[in-house]
């Protein structure tokens, strides 16, 4: 597989880290410049990736062309390969149905379709970050990063699997971020934070640590976690299961500020509460 040349859709943090993964075990990675932004070119240089510079030009030289992008995005860059003949992996933190979607979008055009989804933060060590992919062609995509520090596991020859398997982790990960912050904020507005940390700090003393931590997520990261949300909400209701959890946290990271530079510290937290609350 060492000769295989992969076509990254695009490179943010997770998937330039992924792209490095790849250009270790030997593959040509290629990306496409066009609209792209300049702190996009310098991960994709940090990464050693090639500018292809356009998507088109990007899709007539890969093999493999590998989305990894915000979910909200998903379809659309599907569908800017379209006619695509080799293999998509849609690596996106999308529902199934979501899922399905884009695979019509490039089997109509021709292409074969792999389910993917990563689990786990951007790959620096091994044990860091899984690949959960499902499709018939699922094992040939798992080969790309055998002896890699990215865990590719094969859940099934189902389209959907993979992706059904991030929303049931993120639904957890991401879903209690919201939520600690969500009992934070109710705990301000009614006054009572400080007996809320007293009694936290008793009883279960993580939690405003945690609540920190997932407040610097929701000033980073929140603008993607919110069509995140809506994905997951959109998988518990494709099941018969209640979905306004998490309809409700992606209204939570909506109102969360954007704040690229934060820290996981009281300032921060104060702005993504003032956020959340509309104050």
């Amino acid at each position: 597989m060492t000769e295989t040349t992969i076509g990254l859709l695009h490179p943010g943090e997770m998937g330039a880290a992924v792209g490095a993964v790849l250009r270790g075990a030997g593959c040509d990675v290629v990306w496409a410049s066009a609209g792209r932004s300049s702190a996009t070119a310098d991960r994709a240089a940090a990464a050693d990736l090639a500018d292809a510079g356009t998507v088109a030009e990007l899709t007539r030289r890969a093999d493999v062309i590998l989305s990894v992008c915000p979910p909200h995005a998903a379809l659309e860059v599907a569908r800017e390969v379209a006619g695509f003949g080799g293999v998509f992996v849609d690596a996106n933190a999308v529902s199934p149905v979501t899922s399905r979607a884009v695979g019509k979008a490039i089997e109509d055009g021709g292409g074969t379709y792999v389910d993917g989804g990563i689990v786990g933060s951007p790959p620096t060590a091994a044990g860091t970050t899984r690949l959960y992919v499902s499709g018939e062609a699922a094992p040939t995509v798992a080969e790309l990063f055998e002896a890699t520090i990215v865990d590719a596991r094969v859940l099934s020859d189902r389209i959907g699997d993979a992706s059904a398997m991030k929303m049931i982790y993120a639904a957890w990960t991401k879903g209690a971020a919201a939520l600690v912050l969500d009992v934070r904020a109710l705990a301000r507005e009614s006054g009572l934070e400080p007996e809320l940390l007293a009694d936290w700090n008793e009883s279960l003393p993580h939690l405003p640590g945690m609540s920190l931590q997932s407040a610097r997520s929701a000033a980073t990261k929140g603008w993607r976690w919110t069509a995140e949300m809506e994905e997951i909400a959109a998988t518990f209701a494709a099941a018969g299961l209640p979905d306004g959890f998490h309809l409700a946290a992606a209204e939570l990271f909506r109102r969360s500020p954007r704040l690229d530079d934060a820290d996981a510290d009281e300032a921060t937290l104060d702005a993504v509460l003032r956020g959340i609350a509309g104050s």
